[in-house]
């Protein structure tokens, strides 16, 4: 990588690190004080809407963030086509689930969903709003103002939730604080984005931008089906108690991560789109990310599953049941973050196509088995679920060797000895506390000794990608 390039990239990683960090920091912080609060009945009534949230807001983006981003150059009259397309999308969007809010309620058999999903659905309509100013922001790297952005709405939308749910407010602290959390997040895109729309109703962009957006559309739909797709079923199959205990499971699970997701996702499209015409360059710059991405995330999430009891301590013994599913979820979630990065390799190249069938081949795997299993359990559906996931990434790697010509060693090369290591230092933290009795001194030792051995490991080993990182740490800070 050149040396503008490598600078650029490394800027927009630690504040991609800073945003991912704050962001989960205050949702573990508000999601304590929450969970402390409400019961798995209350949180699983808005799980069940997740699933028409995640898809009313793929629609309304329909993929013209990565769109826009993959321009070499990107116009006024490219965003505000995109922003009254968006726009438009969600209010006809709202309308639609505002007027089928019964039959929602109906389904699910709890008649309270009725009004409850027609503010949740307002979430969605605001979000519309604001999508073109998020791809603005996304597309010119600004994750110092993103950070603050997200570190405001999250403090704001959560005192609003913690407030109401103080006040008995039940599951409607959970929707009020979404809808909360979508204004203040605009209203922040408003403040640091000087673009604003202009009402010239041209859709040519859109046309021309449609043939790879769409994609990315049918993408993202298929992606929001695949992060819902339990609670739905879970919602139809079983009860709303259960539904909450999964909920809080792979919330938790998300958020770790998400950590390294989002810190990735925020420069990998827009460094790797950059350089999408030199082969050779692009595939080792996408092996450094695919070391960094493995170095982080798998002793990240095999950690967070050791220390999983955290949430009986945190919560209370009511949520007791979600510790095992969080422990199951964990390790598919290892694998979550490496997935990311090849989806926006083949974005950056211009390959929605591939993305797209990748996802939908992903999705129909995932509805056989989640059907095939959801007689024999809930644990044995999630199990199953997870180590799918941790296959497909397989199936990512050959599309990608086709695309640029990376092998199946060099990837088992970059990611494997992560793996092997974390699982490792996850085992020998766990043996050495395993007569530990007091669970807050066995969680701390956990996380302590794991986190010890793992950076000790990466040191004596002389891990190159590990001292590079601390190196241009040590930098910053001089």
């Amino acid at each position: 990588m050149g040396d503008g390039l490598k600078e650029r990239t490394a800027k927009g990683l630690v504040w991609g690190a800073v945003n991912s960090l704050t962001t989960q920091l205050l949702s573990v912080l508000i999601g304590i004080v929450l969970g402390r609060l409400l019961s798995p009945s209350e949180y699983g009534m808005v799980g069940m809407l997740a699933v028409f949230t995640a898809v009313a807001g793929s629609l309304q983006e329909s993929g013209f963030t990565a769109a826009l981003t993959n321009l070499k150059e990107a116009t006024h009259r490219d965003y505000n086509a995109v922003f009254w397309f968006s726009t438009l999308v969600s209010v006809v969007l709202y309308a639609l689930l505002f007027l089928c809010a019964p039959l929602i309620a109906r389904f699910f058999h709890q008649p309270e969903l009725t009004t409850l999903s027609r503010l949740v659905f307002a979430s969605m309509l605001m979000a519309g709003i604001g999508t073109t100013h998020a791809a603005y922001m996304f597309r010119n790297m600004m994750n110092r103002e993103r950070t603050i952005t997200s570190f405001v709405a999250l403090t704001g939308s959560g005192t609003i939730g913690i407030t109401l749910a103080l006040n008995g407010y039940s599951y409607w602290s959970l929707a009020w604080q979404q809808f909360a959390f979508i204004c203040i997040v605009n209203a922040g895109r408003l403040y640091f984005v000087r673009w604003h729309p202009t009402v010239q109703l041209d859709f040519r962009p859109i046309r021309r931008m449609f043939g790879f957006s769409s994609k990315l559309l049918v993408t993202n739909l298929i992606n929001q089906a695949n992060n819902n797709l339990l609670s739905f079923v879970f919602g139809r199959l079983f009860t709303a108690g259960a539904v909450g205990n999964y909920t809080q499971a792979a919330k938790w699970n998300q958020m770790g991560y998400s950590l390294i997701s989002g810190t990735i996702q925020q420069v990998a499209q827009p460094v790797l789109a950059s350089i999408s015409d030199e082969e050779g360059r692009q595939q080792r710059a996408f092996r450094k990310m695919l070391r960094f991405t493995a170095m982080l995330s798998m002793p990240a999430m095999f950690g967070l599953g050791l220390i999983a009891d955290f949430i009986v301590l945190l919560l209370g013994r009511h949520w007791a049941d979600s510790v095992s599913l969080l422990q199951i979820l964990c390790f598919s979630g290892a694998f979550l973050p490496i997935h990311t990065l090849y989806q926006n390799l083949f974005i950056s190249d211009g390959r929605s196509d591939t993305y797209m069938w990748c996802s939908v081949a992903q999705i129909a795997t995932q509805i056989v088995i989640v059907l095939a299993f959801s007689q024999i359990g809930l644990k044995a559906m999630v199990t199953a679920f997870a180590l799918m996931l941790v296959l497909w990434t397989v199936v990512w790697q050959v599309l990608a060797q086709r695309l640029t010509g990376l092998k199946m060693l060099d990837m088992l090369k970059d990611v494997v000895p992560f793996m092997l290591i974390a699982l490792t230092c996850a085992g020998v933290a766990w043996w050495a506390t395993r007569n530990v009795e007091e669970l807050w001194l066995s969680i701390l030792l956990r996380a302590v000794i794991m986190g010890a051995l793992y950076a000790g490991t990466m040191k004596v080993a002389k891990v190159k990608i590990f001292d590079e990182c601390i190196t241009f740490l040590v930098k910053r800070k001089k």
